[in-house]
């Protein structure tokens, strides 16, 4: 909580106290060499650990990670990830070369190619617009930090119904991905029998991460980016958003 003043239109100020979000360094190591330090919330630190390392391509599945190791530092956390070392190989230009802020995704690769990876072809059902619109509706009822701070951004799987069935909650709106991922992974659920829905606007490193994923369709409130559109085209990946009572969908086909 943090301590402040309500203040109304005419100046009337009264002391007041705020549930602002939690926001901390996490140093993320791998078999205990630095990758990168990223500000996230801590929590669900196993679930990013795992996530990020599908979703940058680092591993291909939740069997490349040995084990995960969690520290507590004076001023964040330390995530040690294990895993082969042939495996590690992988990080190699993804490696963070700056701090990466809750609000950066793609920030500190050091490439073009690094940044733009290839892509997978996604597979799948794509879900109807009435359980898209359904999933919008619950989202909020599914943000336990959000209603608290109303800060913190939300990634969801949901079933191709509609019906959310796991939902992750940071800061920054690329580590709920990442969190999701680790998730969903760690459940065994099939990304292919449902989508992914986000409170965010889709971004271009979001959409790389969706498809990595492996889900038919990400959904997001916000209108996504060109270049998201480019990438989620790329993986044959559909994308919703919100407009207004309807949506717009880009439907998704595998480019050259």
């Amino acid at each position: 909580m943090a301590a402040g003043h309500r203040v109304s239109r005419d100046g009337t100020r009264q002391p007041a106290q705020w549930a602002v979000p939690a926001e901390r360094p996490v140093a993320l190591l791998y078999n205990g060499e630095q990758f990168g330090v990223m500000m996230l919330t801590p929590a669900d630190l196993e679930d990013f650990a795992l996530g990020f390392s599908l979703t940058e391509g680092i591993a291909t599945s939740k069997t490349d990670i040995e084990a995960v190791r969690l520290e507590r530092t004076r001023d964040g956390h330390l995530v040690n990830v294990i895993m082969a070392a042939d495996k590690v190989a992988n990080a190699g230009d993804r490696r963070r070369s700056i701090l990466a802020g809750s609000a950066c995704g793609i920030c500190g690769a050091q490439t073009i190619e690094a940044a733009l990876p290839r892509l997978p072809k996604v597979a799948g059902v794509r879900p109807e617009p009435a359980a898209i619109l359904d999933a919008m509706a619950a989202l909020p009822a599914h943000q336990p930090m959000n209603a608290e701070n109303r800060s913190t951004h939300a990634a969801a799987f949901c079933a191709r119904d509609g019906r959310i069935e796991l939902v992750r909650e940071d800061i920054g709106r690329h580590n709920a991905l990442d969190k999701l991922a680790g998730a969903l992974a760690r459940a065994g659920l099939d990304p292919e029998a449902g989508f992914i829905l986000l409170s965010s606007r889709l971004s271009v490193e979001m959409a790389t991460k969706a498809a990595r994923i492996g889900v038919p369709l990400v959904a997001s409130i916000s209108a996504p980016s060109d270049l998201a559109l480019v990438r989620a085209r790329q993986a044959g990946l559909s994308v919703a958003a919100r407009s207004g009572d309807e949506l717009m969908i880009f439907e998704g086909a595998p480019g050259p």
